[in-house]
């Protein structure tokens, strides 16, 4: 008998997921998607944040090339115009505690490009590998009952129509409705949570000035220690020879729409760095904002019982602050849940796989979050949450440690490996990692960026 799975959103978790699901077996892998999708890199209406900066972690990275085996995906985005960014070396950034110094030392590696560009390249990946088809329908619920969904239903002109499936997988994103349409099945009572800084990004895309090519990619970030709004910026290299510059502020803080206040606000920051940059460089298109960036969390996993024949991944389980980094690596990572408890449980229709996979889910956005919401909780005006006492042992303790890492490479190490998500938070704890933040910085702060001869002459003065 053939086996159907029905994926909804076209997006970086559903692709995966359609990529994991048609190598376990699956006869007809269907992911539906509201929106028209493009035949190139280019921006589409389902991904709010899609226009502005996306950091594709290592520890993401690493996840799906294990999910395409021998796509060549790392290759596949460089030759597309992506760049490979070392964390050690190839990135300026002005933390709370100072300027990172740049060490001649291997560490983790990410990527940097357009959204569009990536969501293509997986998404042309995913085709050429595996028989899925993706059609354009908006999904307005699920069928079956309490105790197994058994498809999608959806909104036809001519009159709803289901399409029945043997295994259902949300991957709709941060708009998506699992909540109301668990319901309509009589599956109540999940736990939520959101904690809203009132971040705004408001982003714009630059040529790259002539000879600025190989400039590293350089952030200011937000101070959560001052009891005042967040303020951020930062220039990252994408496809086409281009720079997106992202500003991002919390509320009370949010960077203005127009050009001219978009430069003031950069130049205002704590270092007018990223503002001195874009002062030399040709705009490409006109600053758009966003303000769809609260961290939501659906406690899905610890319900009493879960509906057989379906699962939720990505930002319909976890969404996160884009300011982090962190969503398209955690999508990754339950996409990379569904694929070994498939493995493990040999088929699309062993029993209790569908509650498996969703509590694999949730630990792998667990670290993510943690990290997220420890930070947005201390920005003044935050909605749906206050540090805990706990909270403020933490944060006093990754003070301690950014501050050590200004000069111990010990200490920025830890800090790399937990935030590109290639190890866990214990990763600060392990006695190297604790030494280094009680000794402190064997080295006195930069009193500026650490730039080379060469890319000081390629900034424009301030």
């Amino acid at each position: 008998m053939s086996r159907r799975a029905v994926v909804i959103g076209a997006g970086l978790a559903g692709m995966l997921a359609a990529a994991v699901l048609s190598a376990a077996g699956a006869d007809e892998v269907i992911v539906l998607d509201r929106d028209e999708l493009p035949d190139g890199p280019e921006h589409r209406k389902g991904l709010p944040q899609g226009r502005h900066a996306h950091l594709l972690m290592a520890g993401g990275m690493d996840a799906m090339e294990e999910l395409l085996p021998g796509a060549g995906l790392r290759e596949r985005l460089l030759a597309a115009g992506a760049h490979e960014i070392p964390l050690s070396s190839g990135m300026l950034a002005l933390t709370p505690e100072g300027w990172l110094r740049r060490w001649r030392r291997e560490g983790p590696v990410m990527l940097t490009c357009s959204r569009a560009l990536l969501d293509w390249v997986v998404r042309e990946t995913v085709r050429e590998q595996a028989p899925v088809e993706i059609r354009r329908a908006a999904v307005i619920g699920l069928t079956g009952s309490a105790g197994r969904v058994r498809g999608v239903r959806i909104a036809a002109p001519g009159g709803d129509t289901d399409l029945d499936a043997d295994l259902v997988v949300d991957a709709s994103g941060r708009g998506t409705r699992v909540v109301s349409w668990l319901g309509g099945l009589g599956v109540t009572g999940v736990r939520e949570r959101a904690v809203d800084s009132g971040l705004v990004n408001a982003s714009r895309v630059y040529r790259v000035p002539e000879g600025a090519e190989r400039f590293p990619l350089t952030i200011v970030q937000s101070n959560p220690y001052v009891s005042r709004p967040a303020r951020s910026a930062m220039v990252m290299p994408i496809e086409g020879g281009r720079w997106l510059v992202s500003c991002g502020g919390s509320r009370g803080g949010e960077p203005p729409a127009d050009p001219e206040g978009f430069l003031r606000y950069a130049l205002a920051l704590p270092d007018p760095i990223v503002g001195r940059l874009i002062s030399g460089a040709e705009p490409l298109t006109d600053v758009h904002l966003s303000r769809s960036t609260s961290n939501v969390r659906r406690y899905l996993e610890e319900l009493p019982r879960w509906p057989e024949g379906f699962v939720v991944l990505g930002d319909a389980l976890a969404t996160f602050n884009p300011a982090y980094g962190h969503g398209m690596s955690v999508a990754a990572f339950g996409a990379r849940a569904l694929s070994r408890e498939l493995a493990r449980s040999g088929g699309l229709g062993a029993p209790g796989l569908a509650r498996r996979v969703v509590r694999g889910a949730a630990r792998s956005a667990d670290a993510a979050w943690s990290m997220a919401v420890g930070q947005d909780v201390l920005y003044p005006g935050v909605r749906g949450g206050r540090p805990t006492a706990g909270d403020r042992v933490l944060t006093a303790y990754t003070r301690r440690m950014t501050r050590a890492a200004t000069g111990s490479y010990a200490a920025a190490s830890a800090i790399w490996d937990v935030t590109s998500l290639s190890a866990p938070p214990t990763r600060m704890f392990r006695p190297g990692a604790v030494l280094a933040a009680v000794a402190g910085s064997p080295l006195p702060p930069l009193a500026e960026a650490p730039l080379t001869g060469g890319e000081l002459r390629r900034l424009p003065r301030g």
